[in-house]
């Protein structure tokens, strides 16, 4: 039985009131209002240990959940967000259940509300976003199939206004995160050490990607640079995106968003502690840092280093017997069919290979890279 709907509060004051006059018997009261004695009885029992506060309505919530999380979970889960400031719960409790799995955490749902309750999440605006409508990634189904590089955004330290110029460089498959240098300018000479030491460390990969600018492209021809063709001449495929379409290098660009926050907002005071910082986060990533697109598990896990190791001597290029091979002069030309064509000062001394088309044409390629197509009776190089 319940109290009747008009007005709960009314109904249990004039209960209380009539059972202090004495004028009924207990089980004529309770039919009176309609509830039974067990309910009169705890009425009654709630007025004398509470006095008015009796009257008022209850909530009928739960003081206590069986499956209610333990304080010392909810501590380690808080004390792992102010480690990892940058994680989400889901990242939070896969490490959990990776390190501390006997434990026995709650769901990923459970840790998120537990974050919000403690006011350790931000709330995102929402923000409408165009699809992609890029070119499919090259076929990538191993580590050191395609490498991506890149320079992320030049910001200044703190304490001088010195621009920093982080070269940063991963593996397509594994997300394993190579190399994050600070430079203090993109320069070529900068970039080929990075580059040598990374080689030395992890091996050669089939190809690297880029986007179009220096030290990795030019617009000369092939957009070729020193950079391009000493990675060619290692065996290394240069591959670049089109101009203005990050989202061909989505996996390094997102990466990249997740370095400029835990590392550059804000930018420390000097390079060297700005690099000591590039390594914690390059540690933190590769080896604690799950990933969503691996299935939860670290980079680490599944990268292995390349079977190909830097050669101490740059190899020969070769071309097919068919091909007529001419070497480019010091000004940059090549003679054919009795004319010069300009090619690059670049590849000076390099050995250039022609695929015969027909009489007075012919592709033109440094190693696997085409480089356009000469034509003798127009008497120029046409680019692809």
């Amino acid at each position: 039985m319940t109290w009747k709907n008009t007005n709960a509060k009314c109904e249990k004051i004039k209960f209380i009131g009539d059972w202090l006059k004495e004028e009924y018997r207990f089980s004529d009261l309770c039919k009176r209002y309609g509830i039974s004695r067990k309910t009169g009885y705890k009425l009654i029992n709630r007025y004398e240990a509470e006095g008015e506060k009796a009257l008022e309505e209850k909530s009928h919530t739960r003081h206590h959940h069986s499956n209610e999380t333990e304080g010392r979970k909810i501590q380690r889960i808080i004390e792992l967000k102010y480690r990892y400031p940058k994680w989400g719960p889901e990242k939070l409790h896969n490490w959990l259940m990776r390190n501390e799995a006997k434990a026995g955490w709650p769901a990923v749902s459970t840790m998120g509300d537990i974050l919000k309750r403690n006011g350790l999440v931000k709330q995102r605006k929402y923000r409408r976003r165009v699809p992609a409508q890029g070119v499919p990634f090259l076929e990538c189904d191993a580590p050191n199939v395609v490498w991506s590089a890149d320079f992320k955004g030049q910001f200044r330290l703190g304490k001088n206004g010195a621009y920093c110029y982080p070269l940063t460089v991963s593996d397509n498959y594994s997300r394993f995160l190579l190399a994050c240098v600070g430079l203090e300018r993109p320069t070529l000479e900068a970039t080929i050490r990075c580059f040598k030491k990374i080689f030395y460390e992890y091996g050669l990969p089939d190809a690297i990607k880029t986007d179009n600018g220096q030290p990795f492209a030019s617009v000369g021809m092939g957009g070729l640079t020193r950079l391009s063709i000493w990675w060619i001449k290692l065996g290394i495929i240069p591959e670049r995106i089109e101009a203005g379409c990050p989202e061909q290098n989505g996996r390094h660009e997102r990466m990249h968003r997740t370095l400029k926050e835990a590392t550059a907002l804000p930018a420390k005071e000097t390079f060297r502690n700005q690099q000591k910082c590039f390594d914690f986060f390059k540690q933190e990533y590769n080896y604690e840092r799950s990933h969503q697109a691996l299935e939860g598990k670290r980079p680490s896990e599944i990268y292995r280093k390349s079977i190909r190791s830097l050669p101490s001597k740059e190899s020969e290029i070769y071309y097919p017997g068919y091909f007529e091979v001419r070497k480019v002069r010091t000004n940059g030309q090549i003679k054919w069919c009795g004319k010069k064509y300009f090619v690059s000062e670049l590849l000076r001394s390099e050995p250039i290979g022609l695929e015969i088309i027909d009489e007075g044409r012919a592709i033109l390629y440094f190693s696997n890279l085409k480089l356009g197509i000469i034509d003798a009776r127009e008497n120029k190089i046409i680019r692809p």
